[in-house]
């Protein structure tokens, strides 16, 4: 089976890129294979296109099942396994995600929980120690609004990015309407934070 002249160049590509994302090349390279196709394909075939052996073939598609990124499908009167990847383009993302999730900040908001739980004796440690908190705030924020955005289903996601810059409008107007709501339909906030004298009262 030998691979079209684009499709290769994108196996090769995913392949290397993968080792940066956290899967290794053999997997990287299976998935973008699997993909790319326009048919489900079995092992044989995956080695065959891809000059792997059947062992590392078949530890690599066990992987991309546990990763949700192959589905196994079986063909009529063949009994052999057949692969195919999902046709949601934002698993892979998903899955990079997550996977980058647990080796780089899991561990780096480990060590920030961990370092606020301290009580530093010295000028430096206790600034330092806030810097490590304002950070520690940012990286659990940003990670609890990922987990929200894991939440959301493909169509969802996409209409979201697809608003672009709608969203940034969208918050001034409920920035607003909290304003109005706070301070009353009629009076402006400044007359509510200053509001005027009392004649009455300046007579008693």
């Amino acid at each position: 089976m030998q691979l079209p002249p684009l499709t290769q160049r994108f196996v090769l590509h995913f392949g290397e890129m993968g080792s940066r994302w956290g899967i290794n090349r053999t997997v990287g390279q299976i998935y973008a294979l699997l993909y790319v196709s326009a048919k489900p394909l079995n092992a044989d075939e995956i080695g065959e296109a891809l000059g792997f052996s059947r062992s590392n073939v078949s530890m690599g598609l066990k992987e991309l099942q546990s990763w949700s990124l192959a589905r196994l499908i079986h063909q009529p009167d063949d009994r052999r396994e057949y692969f195919r990847a999902p046709d949601d383009v934002w698993t892979i993302f998903r899955t990079l995600a997550a996977e980058r999730r647990k080796r780089e900040i899991d561990p780096t908001l480990t060590m920030l929980r961990d370092a606020l739980m301290e009580q530093p004796g010295v000028a430096a440690d206790i600034h330092a120690q806030e810097r490590m908190r304002q950070m520690h705030d940012f990286i659990e924020r940003m990670t609890n609004w990922l987990d929200d955005m894991h939440k959301i289903d493909s169509a969802t996601l996409a209409s979201l990015m697809a608003m672009g810059s709608r969203v940034q409008k969208l918050l001034e107007v409920k920035d607003r309407v909290k304003q109005a709501f706070q301070f009353g339909p009629d009076v402006p906030a400044q007359a509510t934070a200053n509001p005027p004298p009392n004649p009455g009262a300046e007579k008693a």
